[in-house]
């Protein structure tokens, strides 16, 4: 009765993730084979402030009971989340645009049944996004539980008074780690890859953190400075994730018999000694099995045929060695462009041809 309470609790944990990073929706009552699918349309964005339109919208996403009763108790939280679902998928797409594997939402719920190095990518990302977008807007004044970044130093008392106001990182990951849930996770080897790299985006995030500092005195001078933490811009961000994910380690589940529980084990490196396992760092993107080609349409992506490539960079390795097509076609574009008093820009319109080269089915 125990070991089956312990494995429903797993799996929901499991499910809490997949649904509040991915956007998708899991059933936790079954065995964690069955497909997953995605959120249905969430419309346009309405007035949170108002609490019965607040209420709708945390219904409205697919959450656990636990993070659905959060949800309700934080006015802006179910606005920030759909913010931090874009935000994640639209990353994802951009860093993959040149990739086989695009981040495509077609494939998606098979994909993230199995352990590659791309579903490794779309935990981290989207813990990345979920933190950034937290921390965002607390600062922004559009969560009425948290504000500004409240950390207890004389810069940050002085930036407020000023008017500024700084990316509230510490309750983010604080009020992310409590609406996630995570706890102790046994032997469950995916469950264990799963949270680590969950964790390794919001990691990512607050290595990204800088302090921003402004000058305030006559005509400029520095009589008076402050300070206050700001985060980076997500696309450095996701640039990081995308060099996490292209070094990514593949682990496995052994034994620790120091403190006698399991833990994840990659390649050794050259620093260890040859008899022990080397464990993942706390940056590292890990994954536990190796990925499909991606080249043809399959359960996890459309494939490749028809996708646009570059001649001198990718095409050779996006079109998996079948060959491209190249096609002519005339481009308009805004040129010669002026400003006008008082106050628009004209600009006329100018065609060129431009070519394109598109992988062969």
């Amino acid at each position: 009765m125990d070991l089956q309470r312990k494995q429903r609790g797993l799996r929901e944990r499991r499910c809490s993730l997949q649904m509040l990073l991915l956007g998708l929706r899991c059933v936790p009552n079954l065995t964690g084979k069955e497909a997953l699918t995605h959120f249905p349309s969430l419309g346009p964005s309405t007035n949170s402030a108002q609490g019965k339109v607040h209420v709708k919208q945390c219904d409205l996403l697919k959450l656990s009971r636990k993070q659905k009763r959060l949800c309700r108790r934080e006015p802006g939280l179910a606005e920030t989340l759909r913010d931090a679902i874009r935000l994640g998928i639209m990353e994802c797409q951009y860093q993959f645009r040149s990739e086989r594997w695009n981040c495509s939402l077609e494939g998606r719920t098979s994909l993230l049944k199995r352990g590659f190095k791309e579903t490794a990518f779309l935990y981290a990302v989207s813990s990345a996004a979920l933190t950034h977008s937290l921390a965002r807007a607390c600062s922004a004044g559009r969560m009425e539980r948290c504000t500004c970044d409240d950390s207890p130093d004389l810069e940050n008392r002085k930036a407020w008074q000023w008017g500024v106001c700084g990316d509230n990182l510490k309750y983010s990951t604080k009020f992310l780690k409590k609406f996630l849930g995570q706890k102790r996770i046994g032997k469950d080897l995916r469950a264990k890859v799963d949270i680590h790299n969950t964790n390794v985006g919001i990691k990512a995030v607050k290595n990204g953190l800088k302090t921003t500092c402004k000058c305030h005195g006559v005509s400029g001078s520095c009589a008076v400075r402050t300070c206050w933490k700001q985060l980076s811009p997500f696309h450095e961000i996701g640039r990081l994730l995308k060099l996490r994910y292209d070094d990514a380690v593949k682990v496995f589940s052994t034994t620790n018999d120091a403190v006698g529980h399991s833990e994840l084990a990659g390649p050794q490196r050259q620093s260890h000694s040859p008899k022990h396992p080397a464990s993942p760092r706390s940056t590292d993107l890990v994954y536990v099995e190796d990925s499909p080609s991606f080249c043809r349409p399959s359960k996890y992506s459309l494939g490749t045929a028809g996708r646009t490539c570059s001649r001198e960079g990718n095409c050779d390795s996006m079109c998996c060695g079948r060959g491209y097509n190249t096609q002519s076609r005339l481009v308009t574009f805004s040129c010669h462009c002026q400003v006008q008093w008082c106050c628009y820009v004209e600009c006329q319109q100018c065609m060129q041809e431009e070519v394109v080269y598109s992988c062969k089915q």
